[in-house]
């Protein structure tokens, strides 16, 4: 198993995401309803994560057209 506790993830630098469509703009259109339909099930499921999961699920939800 890999040891990856020396890591500190608040001192690794991440590149910037201005807008989310522009992250979108790299999935097809199913890629984004999967993306979708997992972060509302995360959200479900209840968590830590469940907040920043609905806010992002919300803004994607915005950006796609409906699968029906």
């Amino acid at each position: 198993m890999d040891d990856y506790d020396h890591l500190d993830l608040d001192a690794v630098t991440f590149a910037p995401v201005e807008h989310i469509t522009q992250r979108l703009a790299l999935l097809t259109l199913e890629e984004a309803h999967d993306l979708l339909g997992l972060l509302q099930a995360v959200v479900q499921e209840g968590g830590t994560m469940s907040p920043e999961a609905d806010r992002l699920a919300r803004e994607i939800a915005a950006c796609i057209p409906s699968e029906n």
